[in-house]
């Protein structure tokens, strides 16, 4: 009887594949730890009780200062707010928030300081490229108003 020895690849291929398998598991589990998701603030908690707040100002906002508004121009690489000239002779205070949903870190508060006419210009050229959101928030008396508003800044 002539017995041929020959290779068996399967126990091999099996084996292969699941060092493979488990190997590539381990790297994306990895690369996971290494990037954290900046993508929510870290007390998100305590703002998603406040949220409900927010939608009332925002609706505030929409009834009695339906003109207030953030834009970007491009070409001066500058954001514009603007408010009713009426609310901005009332000296209203507030701040505005610059907040990259993608990297918690460039985010920016500054104060309203509001033009006679209602308006704010903000220096964009340092911002990087890519979505941001503006956030105003602002009070005339009791009264609270809110903008949120997203922008796109090209890249240059």
């Amino acid at each position: 009887m002539n017995h041929s020895s020959r290779f068996n690849l399967w126990p091999v291929s099996i084996i292969s594949f699941f060092s493979v398998a488990i190997l590539g598991c381990a790297t994306f589990i990895t690369f996971c730890s290494r990037h954290p998701a900046d993508l929510i603030s870290p007390n998100y908690y305590e703002e998603e009780v406040r949220y409900q707040g927010q939608i009332d100002r925002q609706q505030q906002t929409q009834a009695q200062a339906p003109l207030a508004s953030v834009s970007y121009d491009e070409a001066a690489r500058r954001i514009t707010l603007s408010v009713p000239a009426t609310m901005a002779a009332a000296r209203p205070s507030g701040q505005i928030q610059l907040y990259r949903p993608s990297a918690m870190n460039l985010d920016r508060t500054l104060k309203l300081d509001l033009t006679p006419s209602g308006s704010q210009s903000l220096d964009a050229a340092a911002l990087l490229p890519g979505l941001w959101k503006v956030r105003v928030s602002w009070s005339v008396g009791e009264k609270r108003y809110f903008i949120d508003q997203k922008v796109i800044i090209p890249a240059s």
